[in-house]
């Protein structure tokens, strides 16, 4: 997926993949929640990786996971699984919290609206299955009419593609 990503944004020389603050906090929060022994434990634990994270510091969370008291774990493998899961992304782990000081997103909440608003609201009704084909067209179909721009493409065969800057809230 990040590679289609990048490939088809090769022209943006500012693009950055970031990974989602809530997704990588709730993943950390679930594989802490296997590997810990009890809820207290895992609060603590997460208390510490989050706040390493936060910072971008995803090797010190890494050397974190790896001291972890041995006689706070009843899953060795959920911290094995956490540590690969940092390593994969830590290319898209930034500073959050210089982010958020800068008024940058740290969410993908506007993805995430988008495809609700293309795909899901139509695709997820009384049980409908969908082809991949399908659920493509119909999301590129939905796509030319949210952005006004089906009329153009049905005469042309063309997009006008621009990038707008949308104001940070």
């Amino acid at each position: 997926m990040h590679g289609a990503i990048l490939t088809t944004f090769a022209g943006v020389s500012a693009l950055q993949l970031i990974l989602d603050w809530y997704h990588l906090h709730e993943k950390c929060k679930q594989l802490l929640s296997l590997a810990c022994q009890g809820r207290r434990l895992r609060n603590t634990h997460l208390t510490h990786l989050a706040a390493l994270l936060w910072h971008g510091l995803v090797d010190a969370a890494l050397v974190y996971l790896e001291f972890i008291d041995p006689d706070h774990l009843k899953d060795t493998t959920a911290i094995d699984k956490l540590q690969g899961y940092l390593r994969r992304n830590k290319p898209h782990i930034p500073c959050y919290c210089v982010r958020k000081q800068l008024g940058l997103r740290n969410s993908s909440n506007r993805g995430e609206k988008a495809n609700d608003l293309l795909v899901s609201s139509r695709q997820k009704h009384n049980g409908m299955s969908w082809s991949k084909t399908g659920s493509v067209a119909l999301a590129a179909l939905t796509a030319l009419v949210s952005n006004q721009e089906a009329t153009h493409w049905f005469r042309t065969g063309k997009l006008n593609f621009k990038l707008v800057p949308h104001p940070v809230k």
